[in-house]
């Protein structure tokens, strides 16, 4: 990072993004059903017909491939039971819409979830400097009015070259995402990925588990922090009145262009050994540079300015194109 941006490459020159390697479909196949073996089975014995491992899979994949309820996963079972037959037993066919329901009423959620991530990180043998972008989302339409119910807080890691999720927690109530993102994290195997994450994150306890899982951070650094942004905002701002002279600076500027929007992007990046000294620096493990990003977004001919500022911990020169 503090050596500099990597030069712009014009569209000829520019390298194919490589393709992720693809796990073939009969090793998908042979494997996914072992990963739920240690799954305990809610049902009692007498009643049970179908296997716990055969309702699991057909509903993991029913719900990869769009279903939203107990009806859509048996529809796809028996759309697709000729193909499922080649890797599952169905002694007694495809279940109904009703065991699926009381099977998953049942089962320990947490021992699904925990199968779940194992199958997820073998579908991906390396996530090496993957972005694993880390935010929370309120899920719409799951409170309930009529019991008190809130609506569905969950924290999520994506894979953003993989398109995949690679975990997620739910939000305890009464409490909130600074609790919820630790636990996420260490559910997953984040070694070697760049985990970013909004103003909420950048929490020294968040950047002590990153840094000890042998990851790397892109942190938003705003108000929430009054005294380290005030003095990296100063700092930023009496350099560039000197144009930075005599200090070792990354430079660079992106325009990006799509839904009637235009939005420009100035960035700076400055190695942390520039500032003399940050407020409470050790407690940022591993912290290695100083991000600052201006972006103007014209949206139909009007423009508005906003500024970000972010610390991290370098991986790569991509990193100084994430905002």
């Amino acid at each position: 990072m503090a050596v500099g941006f990597a030069p712009v490459k014009s569209e000829k020159e520019k390298p194919r993004a490589k393709k992720p390697k693809l796990t073939p479909i009969n090793e998908i196949q042979n494997n996914l059903s072992s990963y739920f073996s240690d799954i305990k089975d809610p049902r009692i014995k007498r009643t049970k017909k179908h296997l716990l491992k055969d309702i699991l899979v057909i509903a993991i994949l029913a719900v990869i491939a769009g279903a939203e309820g107990w009806e859509d996963i048996e529809n796809y079972g028996i759309a697709k039971q000729q193909w499922l037959e080649e890797f599952l037993e169905l002694p007694y066919g495809i279940p109904s819409d009703d065991t699926f329901r009381r099977v998953f009423e049942r089962i320990d959620p947490l021992a699904l979830e925990n199968s779940l991530t194992k199958w997820i990180q073998e579908l991906i043998p390396s996530l090496e400097q993957e972005i694993v972008p880390n935010d929370g989302k309120c899920l719409r339409g799951s409170y309930d009015r009529n019991q008190g119910l809130k609506a569905l807080h969950l924290v999520t890691a994506w894979a953003a070259q993989q398109s995949l999720v690679l975990g997620q927690i739910k939000v305890e109530d009464h409490s909130n995402e600074i609790t919820a993102i630790p636990a996420l994290l260490e559910l997953i195997d984040i070694s070697g990925v760049i985990v970013t994450r909004n103003a909420m994150g950048t929490q020294t306890e968040i950047v002590r588990l990153i840094h000890q899982k042998k990851a790397d951070y892109v942190l938003t650094l705003k108000s929430n922090h009054p005294t380290l942004h005030s003095q990296v905002q100063k700092w930023f701002d009496a350099a560039r009145a000197k144009n930075f002279q005599g200090i070792t600076v990354s430079h660079d500027r992106r325009v990006e262009k799509g839904h009637h929007r235009t939005e420009k992007r100035l960035v700076w990046a400055v190695p942390v050994s520039e500032f003399g000294g940050l407020y409470k620096q050790e407690q940022w493990l591993g912290l290695q540079s100083i991000v600052m990003i201006e972006r103007t977004r014209s949206s139909r001919g009007i423009n508005l300015p906003t500024q970000s500022t972010f610390i991290y911990r370098p991986c790569q020169p991509m990193l100084m194109f994430l905002d």
